[in-house]
């Protein structure tokens, strides 16, 4: 017999209240501007320190110029590692995830202990950040592909684990309860009844982490874990600039190459095309192929062995073991300094790219840029600066400001224009038509119709987007410290470099609790705005 647990229809506090809204949105900000205002001085992070730092930044930029690529055979093949790494880690994510999902799916679990404990993995998975994850496979079964992999695989199951039950408790009932009447099972009511409706959105989920990944995947090196980072690092360690700013073009390359790819594909899969379903049915099947292929030219190319995605189980809980007890007295107040500094970093960085990212995402939106040209420089820089990873931004602002949290702050800042500026030009571009036209039949400018009648529609949006963000930076900024950035990743490195894993492992458990915290309150502050 299934026992299913069904979603119970609540209200959010704004909806019991309306007024509360009047004073909730200002109250958040106040809040957020005092809170920003003491993580600054806790890091010791003037108003000044990013410009500074980006005077600093273009005179390390002049020593890197003319980028060169040296040795292009071993940068294109470090480059395809990478992009099969991204590949191999998304599809064993999605495989672990999809039956994951239906126990973490509130209509589809089959028992409530089943349901709390797949959501439990999906939780822990999400919360420890992917880099963290190589370093530890790095230590258990050495330098190499297969670290980054797992480590790639392992977090994606947190994110896709959780969108793919979310589309599953979304699904149709009426379906579902045709199948049972005719006396099916429960998997073949799966199969015939909730796949067939959650393909697209698993679909979209798929291409898109796809994409995220491929990014990680280009500073797992960092650690040892394969691909092109590793190239870079030896550049970078070694003082050749120019070489080292031409791996960072391959790379920007590449990524930028891949977003745009994913854009394709996810439209090329999701959108219905005018030849009919016969060609979009052919479409996906074309799709599965390459996929296929890329798969088995991942064990060929990485000359992965099989069983490795197996026998990687034994060394890695061995190691893993050692953390346990965790040892939270030898760091003593260091730990605690650390935790504090990298939310610290994560709040600072957060404020900054939001005053940086409005005015880029408002100037990035179709419906609100004041001319052509000026849409798609901006959209340009968007996606130039998505292209870089935080972690490559934080090597280019430690060389140039030195080791700290301020240049763990500066580069998180920079990064955030490329993820905040995208979802606010998205955000401005789903607003509604009639009120900006309102304005611009009464005579008001480019300037009126902006402040008048684009940003009060979207600031819902940004407020949603800007929580998000927190959440974001503060689990980058875990690992900032893994390159001299700051925050409690150096701790981490450290312990796990002089084999101390208990330490580690208090450590690892600092930033478990940490992000979790972070991320159970900005969701409790984003209902609220609902």
């Amino acid at each position: 017999m299934t026992v299913t647990i069904e979603p119970k229809p609540t209200k959010t506090a704004a909806q019991d209240d309306p007024h509360r809204r009047r004073w909730l949105f200002p109250a958040l900000v106040v809040g957020a501007l005092v809170l920003t205002v003491l993580s600054a001085g806790y890091i010791d992070f003037a108003p000044t320190t990013l410009i500074d730092g980006l005077d600093d930044v273009g005179n390390l930029l002049e020593r890197m110029l003319p980028p060169r690529v040296d040795d292009t055979g071993r940068i294109v093949s470090l480059a395809l590692d990478t992009l099969l790494m991204a590949v191999l880690g998304t599809v064993l994510a999605a495989i672990v995830s999809i039956p994951l999902a239906f126990l973490a799916a509130r209509n589809t679990s089959p028992h409530p202990v089943l349901y709390s404990a797949a959501r439990a993995v999906i939780t822990f998975c999400r919360a420890m950040p992917d880099l963290l994850f190589a370093v530890l496979f790095v230590r258990a079964l050495g330098i190499g592909v297969l670290p980054g992999i797992l480590a790639l695989a392992l977090h994606s199951i947190g994110m896709l684990g959780k969108l793919f039950a979310d589309a599953i408790e979304e699904t149709d009932v009426g379906p579902r309860e045709a199948i049972r009447a005719a006396g099916a099972g429960y998997f073949r009511e799966m199969i015939n009844a909730v796949v067939p409706q959650v393909v697209p959105a698993w679909i979209g989920a798929f291409v898109y982490r796809i994409d995220i990944n491929l990014r990680m995947s280009v500073v797992l090196g960092f650690v040892g874990a394969g691909g092109i980072g590793f190239a870079l690092q030896d550049a970078l360690r070694g003082l050749i600039y120019p070489r080292a700013l031409g791996i960072v073009l391959v790379i920007l390359v590449i990524i930028a190459t891949m977003e745009l790819a994913a854009m394709a594909l996810r439209r090329m899969l999701l959108v219905p095309s005018e030849a009919g379903p016969q060609r979009d049915r052919l479409m996906r099947i074309g799709a599965s192929a390459v996929l296929v292929v890329a798969v088995v030219s991942s064990f060929v190319v990485l000359e992965l062995d099989p069983r490795s995605l197996l026998t990687w189980i034994g060394p890695s809980i061995e190691v893993f073991g050692r953390m346990v007890p965790p040892d939270f007295s030898s760091l003593g107040s260091d730990l605690f300094d650390a935790a504090v500094q990298t939310v610290a970093i994560g709040v600072v960085a957060t404020a900054i790219g939001i005053v940086l990212s409005i005015p880029v995402g408002v100037l990035a939106a179709r419906n609100a840029s004041p001319h052509p040209a000026v849409y798609w420089f901006a959209r340009t820089w968007i996606l130039l600066v998505r292209a870089v990873p935080e972690l490559i931004l934080a090597v280019v602002f430690v060389a140039a400001l030195g080791l700290g949290p301020v240049a763990g702050t500066c580069a998180l800042a920079i990064g955030s224009v490329g993820f905040l500026g995208k979802l606010v030009a998205d955000a401005i571009e789903e607003i509604d038509p009639g009120p900006v036209e309102a304005v611009a039949s009464v005579g008001g400018g480019w300037w009126n119709r902006t402040l008048g009648a684009v940003v009060p529609q979207a600031i819902p949006s940004m407020a949603g987007s800007s929580l998000y963000l927190v959440d974001v930076n503060i689990r980058t900024s875990t690992v900032l410290g893994i390159v001299g950035a700051g925050g409690i990743g150096f701790l981490l490195f450290e312990s796990i470099r002089t084999l101390n894993f208990d330490v580690a492992g208090a450590i690892v458990l600092v930033i478990f609790v940490v992000v979790y915290i972070v991320e159970r309150i900005s969701g409790w502050i984003r209902s609220l705005l609902v």
